[in-house]
């Protein structure tokens, strides 16, 4: 147990430099009974007089000239650590663990990365990547610092902040027959619901998000087959296996290269957030804020492209 406090250090060093404890208190703002209880209760940790009583100074013993040192040093590595964890030293490396869903991990969270990187170098960041479901798990139970989920959040106790807008497209494999029917006309309901579609599993925000634009609408959603990965599923719908509804950022290279092709229908135009998840509460440190400002500053980057 630790008998000796920052503050007694505190106190000790201002009475060594000052010579009373009169002039101690205006430093430390105390009174001066309070700042001579403070040195007495130090004395009385340590065990052993740090000062001789000359007149009403107070002068170092051979005890307090070799703890001044010690606690000088004490409290400036102290004072080193408040400016560091405000963000305005800068001096102590920080690490904070973030969750992301797997689009979001992939594709959106490196340029955040980097943008945090160039603002706030001793700031380490550690990634989880997973599913929704998963991401929302590892917030409530404190595991991260905070999540990043592709749409909304079910999860009890959760501070749910919308963040970056991503369209959602059928994509299909530019030979796939119904982009050959899609020539003439926007592929109806009847032939999306009799279509091969290819899904993510059950918990995943992609999944979830497709479900919720076309189920009100298609009214059945038959997999063809469900895969893990986004990527896998965008990969297979190039190899003519099916056709899928997947987020824009994902297969954009893939739309760019001619692999995938964006799939004409009668639907809507689908859109989705992506969201940054947080414990109801949690206590925000400046390195979570400089992350979080990342965010913020990613999101305003890729509105003003899409505006381009």
């Amino acid at each position: 147990m630790l008998h000796l406090t920052l503050r007694q250090l505190e106190i000790f060093c201002a009475v060594a430099q000052s010579g009373s404890t009169v002039a101690a208190a205006e430093v430390v703002g105390l009174s001066q009974s309070a700042t001579s209880a403070a040195l007495q209760q130090l004395e009385a940790a340590l065990n052993t007089q740090v000062f001789e009583r000359v007149g009403r100074n107070l002068v170092l013993n051979d005890a307090g000239r070799a703890l001044l040192p010690q606690a000088l040093s004490v409290l400036e590595q102290v004072r080193g650590m408040e400016q560091a964890f405000a963000g305005t030293g800068g001096g102590l490396p920080v690490r904070l663990c973030v969750a992301a869903s797997t689009t979001v991990g992939s594709y959106v969270l490196p340029p955040v990365l980097a943008l945090l990187a160039r603002s706030h170098p001793h700031i380490s960041v550690d990634v989880r990547i997973a599913n929704t479901r998963e991401v929302e798990h590892a917030v409530q139970a404190l595991e991260v610092d905070v999540g990043l989920i592709e749409g909304s959040s079910h999860g009890v106790g959760l501070a749910v902040q919308p963040w970056i807008a991503d369209e959602l497209v059928v994509v299909a494999a530019p030979g796939d027959a119904l982009v050959q029917a899609a020539q003439t006309k926007p592929v109806g309901v009847a032939m999306l619901r009799q279509a091969r579609w290819l899904l993510r599993e059950e918990g995943s925000g992609t999944r979830e998000m497709v479900e919720y634009a076309l189920l009100p609408r298609l009214h059945q959603l038959p997999a063809a087959a469900v895969l893990g990965s986004s990527e896998a599923i965008a990969r297979c719908v190039a190899q003519g296996l099916g056709i899928s509804c997947l987020p824009r950022v994902l297969v954009q290279s893939m739309l760019n290269d001619g692999s995938l092709v964006v799939l004409p229908t009668s639907l809507p135009r689908m859109e989705r957030h992506f969201c940054i998840v947080q414990r109801a509460g949690k206590h925000v440190s400046a390195a979570l804020q400089a992350f979080l400002d990342a965010c913020a500053a990613q999101a305003v980057r890729q509105a003003g492209a899409e505006e381009v």
